[in-house]
């Protein structure tokens, strides 16, 4: 197993948080010359695309106007992060 690990602080409204995760895995991820924060930027839009997706889609009682509003609002960051949609990256549209 790896040694080599990145710590990355995660900084907003006042408060902060740190992840650790192993270099290597990040090197695997690296596209050109992609920096780590970017990686993880990458990662963390992603996984909020996807929770509020699941939300509004596939879970009992997420389909709400408040919900869709807030996946509107993800995803059309994530276009402008990615340059392409959701269902485009994901191969899942609805």
């Amino acid at each position: 197993m790896p040694d080599e690990t990145v710590t990355m602080r995660i900084e907003g409204d006042g408060e902060a948080d740190e992840v650790t995760l192993p270099s290597e895995m990040l090197d695997l991820m690296r596209e050109d010359e992609e920096t780590d924060p970017e990686i993880v930027g990458d990662l963390a839009l992603f996984s909020c695309a996807q929770r509020i997706h699941a939300t509004v889609h596939h879970a009992e009682g997420g389909d709400t106007e408040q919900y869709r509003e807030i996946e509107e609002t993800t995803m059309d960051l994530f276009e402008d992060r990615f340059g392409a949609t959701y269902g485009e990256l994901t191969g899942h549209d609805h």
